[in-house]
């Protein structure tokens, strides 16, 4: 086989490789949210609000580079869980603000611990995983690229 064989090969294909880390990060983040009761995307949605509450829906879904419908389910979890409360706001009734209860707020305690023990999990320390996760900028549409 000549190298412009192997530029087909399944082992070799970027794509392939990034869609098998992210199945295997979930898997990876499982067993860490369940104590805190909640998914991986789940914990996307509570990262997202930890940073910035309240937030609209269309905010809080441009923020997670998502569909507005893809977010809506995960907050209405959420909120049943008492997590979070959808309210509508007050400048504009037509749009919901996603906003922590103080149960949603007070995980983001619990929540200090995770990274760390994906850390170890892994093996590889903070700088390592930023070194991983900034690589991976030209394929994440944060350059326009």
């Amino acid at each position: 086989m000549t190298n412009r064989d192997d530029l087909l090969r399944l082992d070799n294909q970027l794509c392939f490789a990034i869609v098998t880390a992210a199945r295997n990060v979930v898997s990876i983040y499982r067993p860490v949210l369940e104590p805190l009761g909640l998914t991986h995307p789940q914990y996307l949605v509570m990262l997202a609000l930890w940073e910035e509450s309240p937030r609209a829906l269309g905010d809080l879904a441009a923020a997670l580079a998502w569909e507005p419908a893809t977010a809506s389910p995960l907050v209405k979890r959420l909120e049943a869980q008492g997590l979070v409360r959808r309210e509508r706001r007050s400048d504009d009734e037509r749009r919901l603000a996603i906003d922590l209860t103080e149960e949603g707020a007070a995980l983001r305690e619990r929540a200090l611990d995770v990274p760390e023990q994906i850390m170890a999990r892994v093996g590889l320390d903070a700088d390592r995983l930023a070194a991983i996760r900034d690589s991976l900028a030209p394929f994440s549409g944060a350059f326009g690229g």
